[in-house]
């Protein structure tokens, strides 16, 4: 297992919340820090801060807005030039939104910050996680899950904020359980989680009252990132510490194929395909 101070490590949504909080975790360790935002401002500022803070120089910044799909794939480009990337953390999300809205791709917003830029990105950098191998994917999800309705998943029928967060993140975990069943074999482990319930962050606070500390949220998130067990276990859900089952459409066959399909035509991305010498291609 390759030492955490020579890996790579990509946290998308890392300007606020858990994924800011999971950068301060993590830079002390002395890893190169890629951080994704969408505010060229919040970015330097969080660079500025880590580098006061831990002395670690291997810190980078990459500008894209998830609400547009060109810029999530010129983000896959971006890291695609790299020469490995160790771990790919997939935390940038929205919460419960009172509105519908839709991205600039005219797809429920929602759905496409947090379900498509975790199958775009996770899709796009699969074989340069492979060639970095022992890698990892995590997928930073919920336990709030929804099944999707494929006869209406923009939700242009009937609109509702829970539905539209809830069958996002169940997407992501369908996609985990995929991914992992792909990159079996490879060295590349793909595993989703719940952090933490209500943390108080700002998708949770103009809504919810917070139960949870950020605090444990990185616990948890960490531990997916470094623990030597998931280096070895793929395609779990975890509910905070704790290895569970997720909502019954994830294990549904017919329906992971189905949003395979939907996200390969929405996003012009297919699924990372691997060959006998499990490489994928």
């Amino acid at each position: 297992m390759t030492s955490i101070a020579d890996q790579t490590i990509v946290i998308t949504g890392a300007t606020d919340g858990l994924g800011r909080a999971l950068a301060h975790e993590l830079a002390p360790l002395g890893p190169e820090l890629v951080l994704h935002g969408r505010s060229e401002e919040k970015g330097q500022e969080l660079l500025a801060e880590l580098r006061a803070a831990t002395g670690n120089e291997r810190l980078s910044y990459e500008r894209a807005d998830f609400s547009s799909l060109a810029e999530i794939q010129s983000l896959a480009d971006r890291l695609l030039s790299r020469p490995r990337i160790d771990v790919l953390v997939n935390n940038a999300g929205m919460g419960v939104e009172l509105d519908r809205r839709e991205s600039r791709d005219g797809l429920e917003l929602t759905f496409q910050v947090d379900y498509l830029s975790t199958y775009i990105l996770s899709c796009r950098l699969a074989p340069l996680l492979v060639d970095s191998a022992p890698a990892r994917i995590v997928n930073v999800t919920s336990a709030g899950q929804a099944p999707i309705d494929f006869d209406d998943v923009m939700l242009r029928s009937g609109w509702s904020g829970g539905q539209a967060y809830c069958q996002a993140k169940l997407a992501q975990i369908m996609l985990t359980m995929d991914l992992a069943d792909v990159l079996d074999g490879t060295g590349v482990t793909v595993n989703s989680l719940h952090p933490a319930s209500y943390m108080p962050t700002k998708i949770v606070t103009h809504l919810f009252t917070p139960q949870s500390t950020v605090a444990e949220g990185v616990r948890n998130t960490a531990r997916l990132v470094t623990d030597p067990e998931y280096a070895r276990n793929s395609g779990l859900y975890v509910n905070r510490s704790q290895v569970a089952r997720a909502h019954a459409q994830a294990h549904d066959e017919g329906a992971r194929a189905r949003l395979r399909r939907l996200s390969e035509e929405l996003t012009g991305t297919p699924m990372p395909a691997v060959n006998a010498d499990a490489s994928p291609r």
